[in-house]
């Protein structure tokens, strides 16, 4: 599953385009412009047009999470298909309206400002500081739900914007109680982290160094940018300051990249990473027997290739409709979103109101939403996570997905006891 990110600076400039692009636009009361009535009784507004809901996905397909997006969106594609054909919501069909930002702070602003006044809500939003960019004015005015694939603390607290599974200091806290309990890491030892720049890494790294002060442990940081892929120079220093393991809160490339070079200098230190720090493509790379080795991830949920009923009927359906397209956790990552939010939808039919603000109340009434990925997901409290838990996996050629479990959904108990932002 997938963690985005990008620079803080950035994330403010956008911050303050959109009070102008706020200031230009009509407010909207609660509940959104032109709320009405269909012939059912059943209350609509904003995203709605004849017999059609238009739920809005903004993406990366051709960025630095462009394996994820393309996996995360074909995936509600897939689930959007699939409700049509069992009837839709309400009597009406569902549509999916995709923008690809690229990874780039301006279009995933502009997609959002084109989008917002034609979708329902949006079951995608990748990177952590564009969503935190709109927040305000998602908050103040917009009130469309949103269910990003993003894991930033920064992106609590709000009725509409719905982080899925534990954020980044919470996941990081799970992924450094494995290297305590499993791999040796004990009081007095240093530990390295490297991590992006920005909300996604600076959040992981809270929560580094929350379970290494409860533990006894040292971490010793190395920040990177999104554009670092050669990880040489962290590798020497980690490895001059005889760090006993590593954290990696950055992408894919970057993750192979440490990996492979921790292995070619002889630094055999096990290495752990946020769920966004891997794709089974790396496997076919040259870094791909390192990272079978000594690679770790966290994961808000079991892999795609998980033994039960409801991931071995998405595996069969997704090779279905995407045959050539190879299986990986960004699948589950898009699914368990649209799902959740497919699920708001009938609770919200059900209460005839298909308003934003019917569909945002039917999503708080959901406490424990599994849809066979291992673990619950709690939407009752703004203030938290939908989860505390983190599955750990560890890459593996020749197993679906190219990941395998190696210790079960749970949460450590530095997490258990941790309040997001306290």
């Amino acid at each position: 599953m997938i963690r985005t990110h990008g620079a803080r600076a950035a994330a403010g400039a956008l911050a303050a385009l959109l009070v102008l692009a706020g200031c230009s636009s009509k407010a909207k009361e609660s509940g959104g412009d032109g709320d009405r009535a269909d012939a059912g009784g059943v209350r609509t507004g904003i995203g709605i047009a004849g017999k059609t809901i238009t739920l809005g996905a903004l993406t990366d397909m051709t960025g630095v999470y462009a394996t994820l997006g393309k996996s995360v969106t074909q995936a509600q594609q897939l689930y959007v298909k699939q409700l049509n054909a069992a009837g839709g919501v309400c009597g009406y069909k569902v549509a999916l309206s995709v923008r690809d930002h690229g990874y780039d702070p301006q279009k995933a602003v502009s997609g959002y400002t084109e989008l917002e006044p034609k979708v329902l809500g949006f079951t995608q939003f990748i990177g952590s500081p564009f969503v935190a960019a709109v927040k305000q004015r998602i908050d103040g005015q917009d009130k469309g739900l949103v269910l990003p694939q993003a894991w930033s603390a920064a992106l609590l607290g709000s009725p509409y914007i719905r982080v899925i599974g534990s954020t980044y200091d919470i996941e990081t806290m799970n992924a450094v109680d494995f290297l305590i309990k499993e791999k040796g890491v004990k009081k007095g030892d240093r530990i390295g982290h490297v991590y992006f720049e920005g909300d996604y890494g600076e959040s992981a790294l809270v929560g580094s160094k929350h379970i290494a002060q409860q533990a006894g442990l040292t971490v010793v940081e190395q920040k990177i940018k999104p554009t670092d892929n050669d990880m040489t120079a962290q590798v020497t220093a980690l490895k001059q300051a005889g760090v006993k393991a590593i954290v990696i809160s950055a992408g894919p490339r970057q993750a192979a990249s440490l990996v492979g070079v921790a292995a070619a200098s002889g630094f055999a230190v096990p290495v752990i990473g946020n769920n966004s720090a891997f794709a089974p493509q790396l496997l076919a790379t040259q870094a791909g027997p390192a990272l079978m080795k000594n690679y770790y991830v966290a994961s808000p949920s079991l892999p795609i290739g998980a033994d039960t009923p409801q991931a071995k009927k998405l595996v069969a359906d997704y090779r279905a409709a995407y045959p050539k397209d190879a299986l990986d956790n960004g699948i589950v990552a898009g699914w368990t979103a649209v799902s959740a939010f497919g699920e708001a939808l009938k609770k919200a039919c059900a209460s005839k109101d298909l308003t934003r603000e019917g569909v945002d109340k039917a999503l708080l009434s959901i406490d424990s939403y599994d849809i066979g990925f291992g673990v619950a997901q709690d939407f009752t409290d703004p203030k938290s996570p939908s989860s505390h838990e983190s599955v750990i996996l560890q890459p593996d050629k020749n197993v679906t997905g190219g990941m395998k479990v190696v210790r079960e959904a749970g949460a450590s108990e530095a997490a258990k006891s941790y309040t997001p932002g306290a």
